[in-house]
């Protein structure tokens, strides 16, 4: 893992705040001493992103509790499916899309189609 240095520490400092602590990344990069465009190149690391997601991270987790709760209002009263797929998902209660297949490699899909239509007609 590459070691972040002070000024990007303080960077990740004010870019984890929300809106960026009400400052442009002019301003942020100001603030820490570096010019806007190292800024910009930061922002483009790997390592440095990583840390920013961390900061937001450890400067939320105490109000997760409270963003949790907030989900079941949210898509009651908004009809928001997408908010209540989350939830599932965070409740281990819907898994992603899984492929099956039967291993064989011959399969007839025009006979499977035959036993369909034969199924629904009642046969």
């Amino acid at each position: 893992m590459t070691k972040l240095n002070d000024k990007q520490i303080a960077a990740i400092t004010i870019l984890s705040q929300p809106k960026r602590g009400g400052l442009t990344y002019k301003e942020v990069a100001e603030e820490v001493g570096v010019a806007e465009s190292t800024l910009h190149l930061w922002r483009k690391n790997d390592a440095f992103n990583e840390e920013l997601k961390r900061q937001i991270m450890r400067d939320t987790i105490d109000r997760l509790p409270e963003v949790m709760a907030s989900i079941p209002d949210h898509i009651i009263n908004d009809g928001n499916a997408a908010l209540f797929r989350t939830l599932l998902q965070a409740h281990q209660m819907l898994t992603e899309k899984v492929e099956v297949s039967d291993g064989n490699k011959g399969t007839d899909i025009d006979a499977i189609k035959a036993e369909i239509e034969r199924m629904r007609k009642g046969e």
